[in-house]
């Protein structure tokens, strides 16, 4: 079973996307390098609460 988590930049906390993360992928929070059009670049974006 799968969820659906949001994505926020750990530079200027803005959520920008929104993914879904399967149950068996343990604890850890996602991150994933992608663009930000507040930062106006890549940057890392982490799953947020």
């Amino acid at each position: 079973m799968s969820k659906k988590v949001v994505l926020s930049c750990k530079d200027c906390h803005a959520r920008n996307y929104t993914t879904m993360k399967t149950d068996n992928t343990g604890s850890e929070r996602l991150t994933i390098k992608k663009y930000c059009k507040t930062c106006k670049g890549h940057t890392a974006h982490q799953e947020t609460k």
